[in-house]
């Protein structure tokens, strides 16, 4: 088993399932909550634990019942939370998710500790670092903090992958530590400044970064799936048809799968295979963190 380091963000969702999106003054009524653990750092960092991967978790809490809940969630499956740091001064962070009839969703995000994980933190965890063979991050922690770690990940040769999200531009600097980055259709288009609606406008965004040093890109591109750019493979990547429930994590769900994959050896295209099945299973659950399937399911399921 190939170990994987996640250095990212832990948040609490409260989800409301109503019949359409709110929009702005609107009050829906009617519809279902639920309180799930989320935060794009701890869903692929649960993603790629309960697919079989033997996960590191670098992240911050804040010291109220949402972290210490959060922690005992990682432990459960089995993620070594002995790099998460609790801030005493900040609360954990949280998550407002409106969920409507057709799975698409809506999200406001209140950071909290995680708006304070710093380079120290990280450093805590060079020797994890050094030992994994993948290093996965995302955008929800300060991006200082994420380009050190990259630059961590970078130096000590490991396959560095960062989930640009949410959508921020980042510097030419800043990707050319990457090894691999997987943006969704509006991630690129911030990130490259191409609008992308076909597989040529992915084909153009995935050129644009990887002529500012990124190895592979990865484009995801919801129920169509992924277009992949590497030297080994240039094309769409179908993800498998189901009926979505809940969309919240699917990207989660991928990246967490996608680490999952590369870090046991596969070749880019079975490891986009691998993390399309994996994300495709999700939409089709409730909940963040919940909806993750797990290897048994991956290999019992149709998808």
């Amino acid at each position: 088993m190939s170990k994987i380091v996640v250095v990212g963000s832990s948040n609490t969702d409260m989800v409301i399932k109503a019949a359409h999106l709110p929009g702005p003054g609107e009050t829906v009524l009617g519809g279902q909550f639920l309180m799930n653990p989320g935060g794009k750092g701890a869903n692929q960092a649960v993603a790629a634990a309960r697919l079989g991967g033997d996960v590191v978790f670098v992240a911050k809490v804040g010291d109220d019942i949402f972290g210490q809940e959060a922690v005992q969630g990682f432990k459960n499956v089995g993620i070594n939370t002995d790099y998460i740091v609790v801030d005493p001064d900040n609360p954990s962070g949280v998550a407002t998710i409106t969920v409507d009839e057709k799975g698409e969703n809506c999200i406001a995000v209140a950071s909290g500790a995680n708006s304070t994980l710093s380079p120290a933190d990280v450093d805590s965890a060079v020797q994890q670092i050094e030992a994994a063979s993948v290093l996965l991050m995302q955008l929800e922690t300060p991006v200082q903090t994420v380009e050190y770690a990259a630059s961590l990940g970078k130096k000590a040769g490991k396959t560095v992958i960062l989930n640009p999200a949410p959508a921020q531009p980042l510097s030419d600097g800043q990707l050319a530590l990457l090894n691999v980055i997987t943006p969704n259709e509006t991630e690129a288009e911030i990130l490259t400044g191409i609008k992308v609606e076909t597989e040529h406008n992915a084909e153009e965004a995935a050129r644009v970064l990887r002529d500012k040093g990124v190895g592979v890109v990865i484009i995801t591109l919801g129920s169509r799936g992924a277009f992949v750019l590497s030297e080994s493979f240039l094309g769409l990547v179908p993800a498998p048809k189901v009926k979505p429930v809940d969309t919240t994590a699917a990207g989660d769900t991928f990246n967490g799968a996608l680490a999952v994959g590369l870090a046991d050896g596969q070749a880019i295209k079975d490891a986009v295979v691998f993390a399309n099945k994996a994300a495709a299973i999700s939409v089709t659950r409730l909940g963040a963190q919940a909806s993750t399937p797990t290897l048994n399911e991956m290999e019992r399921s149709e998808c």
